[in-house]
């Protein structure tokens, strides 16, 4: 694998654990998010980072397969883009569903 792609994969990986940490002496709980403004802009900003890490990968190689890759990155446009677009919901369904299946995703694929 080339080692821009790898770079790439590592700054997904770690915009998960990082979203990851903010909950790591606590429940995740929708209702703290909604009303937590730092935590929701902190997610945001880590969302953006795993869209574009995904469309530099891309870029780099057509080929490379990652589940949902034209969804994250359209979610990264839409969050830099169309910020006052983005719901609450939207986010909190993207911590609880689709990180952790990314991060295996990720953490897969830097095994190979």
């Amino acid at each position: 694998m080339d080692n821009n792609i790898k770079t790439w994969l590592y700054d997904i990986l770690q915009s998960i654990k990082e979203v990851e940490s903010y909950y790591s002496d606590r429940p995740k709980k929708f209702e703290e998010y909604v009303s937590d403004f730092r935590t929701k802009r902190a997610v945001e900003r880590n969302i953006e980072i795993i869209g574009e890490a995904v469309n530099r990968i891309l870029k780099q190689d057509k080929d490379f397969t990652l589940n949902n890759a034209r969804q994250i990155i359209g979610t990264r446009n839409r969050i830099a883009h169309g910020y006052d677009k983005i719901t609450d919901d939207l986010i909190w369904s993207i911590i609880i569903n689709s990180l952790p299946k990314l991060k295996e995703e990720v953490e897969d694929l830097l095994k190979q």
